[in-house]
């Protein structure tokens, strides 16, 4: 499981739109107290607003690690950016990135880090070898967000459950099991690149034995009615054993993104579907409530909406963005 060396510098290269800095604004919203500043190639139109630093003035402020902080096409570090992330292993930061292409794939950079002694890390990339699930009943509590599909808002609803939580003064810690949650969280296992033999074990060393009264808020992946993703989302269930789960859906979706011919289902049938799978694990499974990405609702739509849902499930219905996850809280709490 991945460690990662804070504060950030949050790197951007040369990117033209912000649509492609989507990690990076990520990380200044929801752990800005681990990002110290920016830097960017000249020429660089986005900013995130924070102050800017070179990775050598960076490391000498108390910088832990540049962080690839964008997603561009086709997931390859451009070469003319490794100037600047050499220049950061050289001051002694480790270089993070949650692109496809592995940093160690760079000889110039594998150099670079022998040399100085700082890491590469590709948070995409397994950090470690994981056992086979042992099904054995761990000590704490669990939550693990769940979809009806994927990209539907599973780690905004674990983060801000997070929050609300720890407001509260709730003992709970949120889990990555992506490649922004690991950034944000600092540390994490990115499920899809496990084995499949080894992904519930591995959700079981993300979530280990804690006190009584702590609350782990698992960050979900997939859905378990996607073609594709399923495996990873039913050994992630099975590992993380939740004692409740928040389904996350988008009203306005008819049929699984990308997938015409596979249909969203019926709200009540994805609850029961879920909760028969974590059965296996975890009998005292529920669900506690439904997280909605409501951004396509206007407000007096989205009211009726969430009524009458709220009704026919006899659950509580939220947006994060919305009035927040406070009724989500409840529910686990109660």
């Amino acid at each position: 499981m991945w460690v990662l060396r804070k504060p950030y510098l949050l790197y951007l290269g040369d990117i033209q739109t912000k649509a492609d800095a989507k990690t990076a604004f990520g990380l200044r919203d929801w752990c800005c107290d681990d990002v110290l500043a920016e830097w960017s190639l000249p020429g660089c139109p986005v900013t995130l607003d924070l102050p800017r630093l070179s990775p050598t003035a960076a490391a000498a402020a108390g910088a832990g690690s540049i962080v690839v902080g964008v997603a561009v096409t086709g997931g390859r570090l451009p070469a003319h950016w490794q100037d600047d992330l050499e220049a950061a292993l050289f001051a002694g930061l480790d270089v993070v990135s949650g692109m496809h292409t592995k940093l160690s794939d760079s000889p110039r950079l594998v150099a670079a880090a022998a040399q100085s002694g700082a890491r590469l890390i590709d948070v995409r990339h397994t950090g470690g070898d994981y056992s086979c699930a042992t099904g054995r009943k761990r000590s704490g509590m669990r939550v693990l967000t769940v979809g009806t599909d994927c990209a539907l808002g599973k780690k905004y609803t674990a983060l801000a459950l997070t929050r609300e939580l720890v407001a509260r003064g709730v003992d709970a810690t949120f889990r990555a099991t992506g490649q922004t949650g690991i950034m944000i969280a600092g540390a994490g296992i990115p499920m899809d690149r496990t084995i499949s033999d080894f992904t519930a074990g591995a959700a079981e060393t993300l979530s280990p034995d804690a006190p009584a009264g702590h609350w782990d808020v698992i960050e979900g992946q997939g859905s378990l009615y996607h073609p594709a993703y399923a495996a990873v989302t039913l050994g992630l269930l099975h590992g993380s054993q939740p004692d409740a789960i928040v389904l996350c859906h988008d009203p306005t979706r008819q049929t699984i993104d990308e997938y015409p011919n596979y249909p969203i289902p019926d709200l009540q049938d994805a609850i029961d579907f879920y909760l028969a799978a974590g059965r296996l694990t975890n009998r005292a499974i529920r669900c506690v409530g439904l997280s909605i990405n409501s951004s396509a609702l206007d407000d007096a739509a989205w009211e009726a909406y969430r009524e009458r849902v709220s009704q026919q499930l006899g659950l509580p219905v939220c947006d994060p963005l919305r009035g927040g996850v406070a009724l989500l809280a409840d529910g686990l709490l109660a």
